[in-house]
């Protein structure tokens, strides 16, 4: 893939983001910010199950293992928030790789019941173990973020730093995309026989597709709790992996520019339909089912060719690459 397209898409990204920031209110602003750090964890969900075929309804834990993370390191050890952040994604992705090589031996909805069991499990230790987390009543006093002395406290400012991260994470999700891992994982995905016969190694791509959705939840999650300054098991139970996936199903799985829609309609659409009240959540059940049978693609599929769609004419071409690439 051309430079030239993770370079637009983090641009436009920037650019939306800094047009919006100038406009809204603080609260549609702190709106704006949950949006845009679920954006990020949303594009690595969109890695295992956009790209691999991975259903996994865990995602909020690894959320919660990178938000914990550096909330420990920098509250009980006193580290700088900038070595806090690095230290807790790369402890992550050790969990990650230590749970997915057994838990990848799944498949289907036997791999959802498992990943949903490890949130349950994680929210259940969080909530518990009151000497490291502090249980139910969370822990606070987060420090905040600084860049050049300026400490990011103010919804605004906070939201250029998170429109940047995410135009990072955006645009290295694009080059990974275009690339023969981002090809591989989409033809294992597709047909996981052929991708085998044709020399990809299937359980090493899964697990790398796996990792690597948990460094961008790592990654949300410790910005979420240098935004909140607070965070508690509350913040990542396995209702949050539902709505992560929600966010991609209606933006589009397999889409960038989808999971960053999907996080945006997502966020939002509670404010906007705040008038239905308790009622909220049976439109929102109606209008993902109304995406599922209409919008199969998601928002981001709206112009894609049907036909396209209906007979698989997407898939092959990622295997021929990605077959052509695993030859020695």
């Amino acid at each position: 893939m051309s430079i030239r397209v993770p370079l637009l898409v983090g641009a436009v990204i920037l650019i939306a983001g800094l047009t919006l920031s100038m406009l809204l209110t603080d609260y549609h602003l702190r709106l704006l910010n949950l949006a845009a750090l679920s954006a990020i964890a949303v594009i690595g969900l969109n890695f295992a199950f956009g790209y691999a075929g991975l259903i996994s309804l865990g995602h909020a834990a690894f959320v919660g293992a990178g938000a914990y993370g550096v909330a420990l390191l920098t509250t009980l050890f006193a580290w700088s928030p900038w070595l806090a952040l690095p230290a807790a994604v790369a402890g992550t992705a050790v969990l990650a790789m230590l749970i997915g090589v057994p838990l990848l031996r799944l498949k289907g909805h036997y791999l959802a019941l498992a990943t949903l069991g490890f949130n349950v499990s994680f929210s259940i230790v969080a909530a518990n173990w009151i000497e490291v987390t502090g249980g139910t009543n969370g822990i606070s006093r987060i420090p905040e973020l600084q860049i050049a002395g300026h400490a990011l406290t103010d919804e605004r400012s906070y939201l250029w730093f998170a429109l940047l991260v995410l135009a990072v994470s955006a645009a290295v999700a694009a080059l990974i995309h275009g690339s023969r891992h981002g090809r591989a994982m989409i033809a294992v995905r597709d047909d996981e026989t052929a991708s085998s016969m044709t020399g990809i190694d299937v359980p090493r791509v899964k697990l790398a597709a796996f990792v690597l959705s948990s460094v961008y939840a790592a990654v949300a999650g410790g910005l979420f709790a240098f935004h909140m300054r607070f965070i508690s098991p509350e913040d990542f139970g396995y209702a949050h992996s539902i709505t992560y996936l929600a966010m991609l199903v209606v933006g589009g799985e397999g889409s960038i520019v989808g999971a960053i829609l999907g996080a945006l309609l997502v966020t939002f659409l509670p404010e906007w339909l705040r008038f239905l009240g308790s009622a909220y959540l049976a439109f929102f059940g109606l209008f993902v089912l109304a995406i599922l049978i209409f919008l199969p693609s998601g928002l981001a599929g709206i112009r894609r060719p049907r036909s396209f769609r209906r007979h698989g004419l997407m898939k092959w071409p990622a295997l021929v690459a990605a077959s052509k690439e695993a030859r020695p």
